[in-house]
Formats: structure tokens, C-alpha cells, sequence
């Protein structure tokens, strides 16, 4: 079963993108409300993959998956925000993560789908 970090300032969007995915056989293995913590959790807990949002009080999601990638062996990342990916394609390219998902399309399906090692 893929293990998740789920990285939102909102609460209630950590809460349903929980609920979703684990309904849809990811495991949750933690949540992060900003970047700093998001670094940490995700070093420590290794997950196979990282639900990122780009608007995150502290560093953006875009610095957070850099520094991400910059380690060894990083976790899958997925963007995700309520704007409009073409808000951000250059730095979603710049990133290193696997790609962008819109929050509304948040779906296992879609993050089996930019990610096809994850099953």
C-alpha cells in the first residue's frame, strides 16, 4: 500500500484528501500544515509520495519540493492548489515533482496516474 504526506494549511482539505485516499488504498502516514514541518515529516517518514500544496504560510510548495529532491532518494511529489495549474507551469517544471493536480481532481486514480510505480 503507497504511503501519503499530506502537505495543506487547511485543516479541512487534509481532512477530505485523507479520507479520499485512504478510501482508495493509500496509506496516510502523516500531515503537514506548512514547509518547514513537510521537510521534516517527510524525512522522517519516507513516504512513497508527498500531496503538496503550493501556497503554504512559511515556503512555498515549489521551495519545499526542490529541497526535497535535492535528497538522496525523495518521495514522489504532486502539486495540488485550487488555482489554475497554467498559474504555474514554469515552476511547477522547475519543481522536480512528478506534476499538479488540481485539489477538486484530487483522486488516487490521478496520483496513480502521474505516478505509475505507485500502485
Amino acid at each position: 500500500m503507497p504511503t501519503v504526506l499530506i502537505v495543506d494549511d487547511h485543516e479541512a482539505f487534509r481532512l477530505s484528501a485523507r479520507r479520499l485516499l485512504e478510501t482508495e488504498g493509500f496509506s496516510v502516514v502523516g500531515e503537514a500544515p506548512d514547509g518547514m514541518t513537510a521537510l521534516r515529516c517527510a524525512r522522517e517518514m519516507a513516504p512513497d509520495v508527498v500531496v503538496l500544496d503550493v501556497m503554504l504560510p512559511d515556503i512555498d510548495g515549489f521551495d519545499v519540493a526542490k529541497r526535497l529532491c535535492a535528497d538522496g532518494d525523495p518521495p514522489a511529489i504532486i502539486l495540488t492548489s485550487s488555482r489554475d495549474p497554467s498559474d504555474f507551469a514554469p515552476l511547477i517544471a522547475a519543481s522536480g515533482a512528478r506534476g499538479f493536480v488540481p485539489k477538486s481532481d484530487l483522486t488516487g486514480e490521478a496520483l496513480r496516474a502521474l505516478i505509475p510505480s505507485v500502485r
